[in-house]
């Protein structure tokens, strides 16, 4: 099994609709969904081609009254969530939930990275783990990007608490410096998990944006917009051949897709 500590390996959606998300994504990449059992949170599990990869459930209600919005967040393996929580607020990071415990799934904590954006901690409560996906699998993550909200402070936080190496940076004139990561530790372009840059002024807060891997770009950016998604960016050429789009979904949370192009 993959060693998932300090790697993202989960991606969960709380939206306003998880019916209609469920049938989004479905339509868009392709994903099968199941009802998570014994959970009592309408929580549905959804899968790519190489198999589960996260889930979909409605906000909360505590936090649909403070005035959260859809989003996607992601979980980073953690083998003990107390004592990470702590090492990382030391380390500049902020506690924005406490640790505790999902009966049946595991121990988990919200955290927030020394810029703002928010990720979550897991340590799984069964001792079988999980194998990552083979790179561009179809329906999974590809592609991890943080807008950040302090970019030397959050590079040096990633790459000194959870051991990401650094690749090459990328300079992109006005909007500064797009500096590629590999989550295993590489250095080399092809070990690169994703990338993150400063914020830009448009996006009103610091986020981690995921791209699902699809097969044809212009196909998928065409299942948006049917599906009543709104396509902010791309279809856009990334270096190795890609192609990327940036999307929201009809219930407005942000998400990417990654693919190539026919011809």
């Amino acid at each position: 099994m993959t060693d998932l500590n300090g790697k993202f390996f989960w991606y969960e959606l709380m939206t306003s609709d998880p019916q209609a998300a469920i049938a989004f994504y479905g339509g868009v990449a392709g994903w099968s969904a199941q009802a998570f059992e014994g959970g009592d949170h309408g929580y549905h599990v959804v899968s790519g081609s190489a198999g589960p990869l996260g889930g979909i459930m409605a906000i909360p209600a505590e936090a649909r009254d403070c005035g959260m919005a859809p989003w996607w967040g992601g979980y980073i393996g953690s083998a003990d969530v107390d004592a990470d929580a702590k090492r990382l607020t030391d380390a500049g990071g902020k506690v924005q939930r406490p640790p505790e415990d999902i009966p049946g799934v595991g121990r988990f904590a919200v955290m927030a990275d020394p810029g703002g954006a928010t990720f979550l901690l897991l340590k799984g409560s069964s001792p079988e783990g999980m194998d990552a996906p083979s790179p561009m699998a179809m329906g999974h993550v590809g592609w991890h990007e943080l807008y950040s909200g302090d970019f030397d402070a959050d590079l040096a936080f990633y790459t000194s608490q959870f051991g990401w190496g650094k690749g090459e940076a990328m300079d992109m004139g006005e909007m500064g410096s797009y500096q590629l990561f590999s989550m295993s530790g590489g250095t080399d372009f092809n070990s690169m998990s994703g990338g993150m840059m400063k914020k830009p002024p448009v996006m009103p807060q610091p986020l981690w944006l995921f791209y699902f891997v699809v097969g044809d770009i212009d196909e998928a950016l065409d299942r948006v917009k049917a599906g009543g998604g709104t396509v902010l960016n791309g279809p856009m050429e990334v270096p190795g051949g890609a192609w990327i789009i940036q999307a929201t979904d009809p219930q407005g949370a942000m998400f990417a897709l990654v693919g190539m192009r026919a011809g």
